[in-house]
């Protein structure tokens, strides 16, 4: 089989276009190029080396010629396709948006739905690469019941990353293959260390971007108040893109109580903060929904996860058209509009959508 791999420079693309290789699949790596002609700030430069280990980020060439180096270490062909312009379009557009309008966004799942597993296959057809699979380092499975492919969680807890992967469609699902999904992140490295890949100890990316938000934004600072739940001033703030909901540290307010960001008003340029009991809630509203396994009633019971860490937790789910209101068992900690929410049975993704009210 020919399989196209999306290669990272990171440890776990590696192997997997390498144990690909040693299947006997005719294998071909390509990385997409994101950064485009952004440059970098000078004052910035020497942060490089610390920084380093991001998606997006201005050392994207080191990553590209990791991946380059990989591959010929492989022995398997190797192209760079430019996704800077869709990227910019499609992902930090909207990055940029919800972020100025109070919301956290999470860019991974867009990127990924959009444009990891949408533009760089496409880009590779379009420029005469003949493959039958798309595959990725990520940590998740993909089985065929009957005529529709589902999706799965990792069998390791705590690398599974199903949560980034809920947007895909059915025409995407039926082309990928993903190897990793059955095994441990260990054994990932040991694989690499054994076969001699020098990516074996590279550290995981952290984060999408390697520096402040604040870059990409592109904004000039907003002075606004930051207040309690009464409405009292307790300071100010110069933009309410530099918190997100749950933050504690960096708040900018003394107290004798820690004190946690509980909401951002774009409306009236506030930040409104109160005590850690505040910040539990039991029930959301979500919309721009995309189902992997169409729900059988309006009414049914799944488990949940709000952030791609933690661990499923029981909820009632009604479907409202394209929204669903979500009622979770146990209290949850800082959930945050502009999040997605991603429904489980048991293994198995339903599918999810964006947090719009809580």
């Amino acid at each position: 089989m020919k399989i196209l791999v999306g290669m990272s420079g990171g440890v776990d693309s590696s192997v997997t276009a390498l144990l690909l290789k040693q299947q006997g699949h005719e294998v071909i790596g390509a990385t997409m190029a994101i950064w485009g002609d952004r440059g970098v700030k000078e004052q910035l430069k020497d942060k490089l080396p610390q920084k380093h280990g991001a998606c997006f980020g201005p050392d994207e060439k080191e990553d590209i010629e990791g991946a380059r180096k990989i591959a010929e270490e492989i022995g398997i062909p190797f192209y760079v396709f430019d996704c800077a312009k869709q990227y910019e379009e499609i992902v930090l557009d909207n990055f940029k948006k919800e972020y100025l309008s109070g919301h956290t966004p999470n860019p991974c799942i867009w990127c990924n739905s959009l444009i990891k597993f949408d533009v760089l296959p496409r880009l590779a057809k379009a420029n005469g690469i003949d493959f039958d699979k798309f595959a990725t380092g990520h940590y998740a499975r993909i089985e065929q019941v009957g005529d529709r492919y589902i999706l799965k969680r990792g069998i390791n807890p705590k690398k599974d990353q199903s949560y980034f992967l809920y947007r895909l469609k059915q025409e995407q699902l039926a082309n990928i293959y993903l190897p990793l999904g059955d095994k441990t992140k260990e054994e990932i490295r040991e694989i690499a260390k054994s076969n001699g890949l020098t990516v074996a100890e590279k550290p995981d990316s952290q984060d999408f971007y390697y520096g402040d938000y604040n870059e990409l934004l592109g904004v000039e600072e907003k002075e606004g108040n930051i207040v309690d739940l009464n409405g009292k001033v307790l300071g100010t703030h110069k933009g309410i893109w530099n918190y997100t909901i749950g933050q504690r540290k960096g708040v900018g307010v003394s107290s004798t109580e820690p004190l946690y960001v509980l909401e951002l008003r774009k409306d009236t340029n506030e930040v409104v903060i109160g005590p850690k009991d505040k910040t539990m809630k039991d029930s959301l509203r979500a919309s721009n929904l995309n189902w992997i396994i169409e729900p059988a009633s309006k009414n049914f019971s799944a488990q949940a996860k709000i952030r791609s860490t933690q661990q499923p937790t029981k909820v009632k789910v009604d479907l409202d058209g394209n929204s669903i209101n979500v009622h979770f068992e146990d209290m949850q900690k800082s959930i945050a509009i502009g999040q997605s929410i991603v429904l489980y049975d048991n293994d198995v993704v339903l599918g999810g959508g964006v947090i719009e009210e809580v």
